[in-house]
């Protein structure tokens, strides 16, 4: 009896003891996730993709100067190439402060969403703030984009990337929007908590 018992354990303490699958997580992003202004080791993408490593793939597809209607035209090649689990989709920031329309950067956002999850892709949505000199009206129509998409398709959700120290110029290279290498760790552990993967 207890030999056909271990016989029923034994291939599920095999299955116990196997690591958790492999997933490839591709950053889709502009320069905040680009790295601008660092040397290539220092941004939070290298970050996060040395605290996953070995056991998961991270793929920067992020270009300094992207828009919401850029990233659209580029997504559906990235897809395809790097067939990634996780979609982490850091895009938006250029049309705000280029003052384009809210509907539109809406509706490239809500696209790729679509076609992520056409792919059996997840999606975590990362959102930002447009500086306090674009008045309160249009700041609080950008920050609204993405609270409004990341409910209405119940997506895993970053509201502002640079989390606990927006408000800090210190903590900002001279142009004032992009961070320094410092706060570099602490926007890689605030996607980090809010990844599907671990």
């Amino acid at each position: 009896m207890r030999s056909i018992v271990c016989k029923m354990l034994f291939p599920l303490l095999l299955l116990w003891q196997l690591p958790a699958l492999a997933a490839t997580v591709l950053v889709f992003g502009d320069s905040l996730s680009a790295g601008y202004g660092l040397v290539p080791d220092q941004g939070w993408v290298t970050l996060l993709s040395r605290e996953l490593a070995p056991r998961h793939q991270v793929v920067n597809a992020s270009i300094s100067g992207e828009t919401s209607a850029g990233g659209l035209s580029r997504l559906p090649d990235a897809l395809s190439r790097h067939k990634p689990d996780v979609l982490v989709l850091e895009l938006g920031a250029n049309d705000g402060l280029r003052g384009l329309p809210m509907a539109d950067m809406r509706r490239n956002l809500q696209r790729m969403i679509d076609l992520a999850r056409a792919r059996k892709t997840q999606v975590l949505l990362v959102g930002m703030a447009l500086p306090p000199n674009y008045g309160p009206r249009y700041g609080a129509e950008f920050r609204a984009v993405y609270d409004e998409l990341a409910k209405s398709n119940r997506l895993a959700y970053v509201p502002l990337l640079v989390a606990g120290f927006a408000g800090d110029l210190s903590a900002f290279q001279p142009d004032g929007l992009h961070p320094r290498a410092e706060m570099q760790a602490t926007m890689m552990r605030t996607v980090k908590a809010k990844l599907p993967v671990k």
